[in-house]
């Protein structure tokens, strides 16, 4: 319980910093539209846009917050054992509940402050977002986090190719140290990728100032976990192992394109890469952040990251860490792609 109010009081200290920027998400709501043009961009078809009004910058910011429920939930849960407040769940559409979650068993004290940190700026960016969207903003969808061996962390691990007789065949993201940081691993740099793709495209610049802000959020966080897993497998190799075969399966799961090849899908192997060390100049290095040629990192399209969070290569609208789908008024921004 006193974590539980040690995170709710630093979310209120940081929801107070951020008061001015939501002014600005307010007023900015309040004008334009994507253009058709950027919804083509985005990876919509012809068809599929005139089926459906392009997304808005509304829509945009919907399409954020479904997965700053997922990484807030998931991360409130380890750290203190309980979700974030009923007051900051509810919205248009139905709203869920949360499956699943559990206080993880963390012993090391710098995963203990990693978590606690990246817990307090997750809940902070649930609670901006609903603040800028005001009466607009979704409820929380349906959430699992289960652990079990039904869950989606196992059905991942499972995918990957994780051994996981170990463990009779369950992938327990609160089970230990490792298993939490690996599980982090599955959201974070889906995140990034997320806010990348997504940003280009709102139209209003005091939004995309916000959201450029939370991408900057999430990439420290993603290079948090990163160097965690990185440093902790010099003694456990294994983990630098199923972290490369966690971005193998994200390949494989949303057949993303070379950041570098422009406008054309080009489908590569290793867009998502993993952890283990490179070469650079004939020299061994880190791989903390998975850049292309150009030091570029690379972006994903709503319908990409759906297919990672539903964990199908297949056009759904529902599945895996959202059982009953994504809450969206548009529904372009709640299915994933045909891979």
């Amino acid at each position: 319980m006193a974590d539980s109010v040690e995170l709710i009081e630093a979310l209120d200290r940081r929801v107070k910093r951020r008061e001015e920027r939501r002014e600005f998400f307010r007023h900015a709501l309040s004008v334009g539209a994507l253009t058709a043009g950027g919804a083509a961009m985005m990876g919509f078809s012809t068809q599929a846009t005139a089926q459906t009004a392009a997304p808005s910058d509304t829509d945009i910011l919907n399409f954020a917050l479904n997965l700053e429920y997922l990484e807030a939930q998931f991360y409130t849960y380890a750290v203190t054992g309980a979700g974030l407040p009923a007051a900051q769940l509810t919205g248009t559409g139905t709203q869920g509940a949360v499956t699943g979650g559990r206080q993880a068993n963390l012993t090391d004290r710098t995963v203990i402050q990693y978590a606690r940190e990246i817990a307090a700026d997750e809940a902070a960016h649930v609670a901006s977002l609903r603040s800028a969207l005001g009466t607009v903003a979704v409820a929380q969808p349906a959430i699992n986090i289960s652990g079990a061996a039904g869950g989606p962390f196992t059905a991942a691990a499972t995918a990957a190719g994780i051994d996981l007789s170990a463990s009779g065949g369950v992938f327990d993201p609160y089970a230990s140290d490792d298993n939490f940081l690996l599980g982090a691993y599955i959201f974070e740099d889906v995140g990034v990728t997320a806010y990348q793709g997504a940003s280009p495209l709102i139209s209003n610049v005091d939004i995309l100032d916000a959201a450029a802000g939370i991408l900057a959020a999430e990439a420290f966080h993603a290079g948090i976990i990163r160097g965690a897993l990185y440093a902790r497998g010099v003694a456990t190799p294994a983990l630098r192992t199923n972290a490369d075969k966690i971005s193998d399966a994200r390949d494989t799961l949303d057949g993303n394109r070379n950041s570098a090849s422009g406008a054309l899908p080009t489908i590569v192997a290793d867009d998502d890469q993993g952890i283990s060390p490179v070469t650079i100049n004939g020299q061994t290095a880190s791989n903390f952040v998975p850049t292309d040629t150009n030091g570029r990192t690379f972006s994903r399209t709503p319908e990409q990251v759906h297919n990672i969070v539903y964990l199908t290569r297949n056009q759904v609208t529902a599945g895996g860490f959202f059982p009953n789908g994504t809450n969206n008024p548009n529904p372009a921004l709640t299915r994933s792609g045909a891979n």
